[in-house]
């Protein structure tokens, strides 16, 4: 099939940056999101998103012709769906976004139209759940139009060299729609392309976070193990790794972002009595965050009244998605202990917790603090030169739940320095991956 029109819906993360990509590939696109701030904020030539490469993107697509931004959907060839699934307090997937892009198409869906689905959503939800609302039309999916679920496999920081280059799978409801989102995806992906059906490129997405999930568990559980029985873990990960078929990934205050920390949870969902073990990940990795508090109270004798810097508020280094993020969570608990915390995120200076007072600057959060604590590993705070930490702030008590800083020089500048996962008192030095078995032994 050639396609030269498409409509996107939902101009998020995923969204966006698709919709710009294709329109700088000669499609004519039309952006839709249903909150009119971010669509005045295109139009006026804002990106409301920190993605590298991505405000050059979008100007360039506006500035082809190519791109426009609305409110509602408009008719065109070809519609992709981007919009938020996010968990309910009780984990089940909330697909309302979905639904409602689904009903808000409907009515300017034609035939031989080709509908796509990329949001993260629980096994057969393009085939029950968006297939019987575009139904409504009066066109049936596979007959009378293509309808395919091809998930976003891209991450934050790297997302526009991932669009083009990672393998997409596109999962049909029958064959002839697989081909014809190949047809659609092929304009600027580089990657493989690979066709399969619906469901399971619905469970191809949700394998491929949970499977990582549940990695990050086993990790986060050896940082609990170790902290049991006076080890440090970063040495232990270390040494093991270097067992050709073993690569453990490094522990933290938790696990974050819309797709790992999400995703799976929807398996959960869909067969309870099947994903024991993908339930036992999201409880130990959902419950990090109280381990980590846990260091940070020992650090300081307690909480109550305790003056605290939280460095980082992003749930990974590097970028602005605040989504699930461990980080929030850990700044939540401290607040409920009774301590007085001030936060700073450098890529999202605005960002607030409740109870908890946001700064605008690494200087402000430091000032008068009795203890700084590293939640996010930004790059900029990996190189924070302690003696200049230590000259801005009051006390000398610092804690790195990420494995980031160099404890030498960190306990040379005056700091008493607690890490994450290292049970027992830390012999000096400047590796941040921890002492060599000839200095613990």
């Amino acid at each position: 099939m050639r396609y030269s029109s498409l409509c996107v819906l939902g101009l998020g993360y995923i969204g966006l940056p698709t919709a710009s990509t294709f329109a700088t590939h000669g499609l004519r696109v039309v952006g839709v999101d249903v909150n009119r701030g971010i669509v005045d904020a295109l139009r006026r030539g804002e990106t409301h998103l920190h993605e590298p490469g991505l405000p050059e993107l979008v100007q360039a697509a506006f500035a082809s012709g190519n791109l426009r931004v609305a409110e509602a959907p408009e008719p065109a060839d070809a519609f992709l769906i981007a919009v938020p699934t996010p968990i309910l307090p009780d984990k089940r997937a909330d697909l309302s976004a979905v639904r409602a892009a689904g009903q808000a198409l409907a009515p300017v869906l034609r035939p031989g139209n080709l509908v796509v689905l990329e949001s993260t959503s629980p096994p057969r939800t393009t085939v029950d759940v968006l297939a019987p609302i575009l139904a409504q039309a009066g066109l049936q999916p596979g007959q009378d139009f293509h309808l395919v679920y091809s998930p976003e496999r891209v991450l934050p920081g790297q997302i526009l060299r991932e669009l083009a280059e990672n393998a997409r799978v596109i999962g049909g409801v029958d064959p002839a729609s697989a081909e014809a989102g190949r047809d659609l995806y092929s304009i600027f992906v580089r990657g493989r392309i690979l066709l399969t059906d619906a469901t399971t490129a619905e469970m191809v997405k949700l394998m491929e976070n949970t499977s990582r999930d549940i990695d990050l568990a086993a990790a986060n559980e050896f940082a609990r193990l170790a902290d049991r029985f006076g080890v440090d873990v970063w040495e232990a990960i270390r040494l093991a790794n270097l067992h050709p078929r073993i690569n453990i990934l490094r522990p933290g205050p938790g696990v974050g972002g819309h797709c790992v920390s999400v995703d799976p949870w929807f398996l959960v969902e869909a067969a309870p009595e099947q994903a024991d073990l993908v339930r036992q990940a999201r409880l130990t990795n959902d419950s990090q965050p109280g381990f980590a508090l846990g260091i940070i109270e020992r650090a300081l004798g307690g909480l109550s009244g305790r003056r605290v810097a939280a460095l980082g508020l992003a749930f990974k280094p590097d970028v602005d998605d605040l989504r699930e993020s461990p980080a929030i969570e850990v700044v939540r608990r401290m607040v409920r202990a009774g301590a007085s915390v001030g936060t700073y995120e450098p890529y999202a200076p605005q960002a607030a917790v409740e109870g908890a007072h946001a700064f605008p600057s690494l200087a402000g959060v430091l000032r008068g603090a009795e203890a700084v604590v590293l939640l996010v590993d930004h790059a900029a705070f990996r190189a924070l030169e302690p003696e200049q930490v230590a000259t801005a702030m009051e006390g000398r008590i610092a804690v790195d739940l990420r494995g980031a800083w160099d404890r030498q020089a960190w306990r040379a500048a005056g700091f008493t320095l607690h890490v994450l996962g290292v049970g027992s008192p830390l012999a000096g030095s400047s590796d941040p991956a921890g002492p060599t078995a000839r200095q613990r032994y």
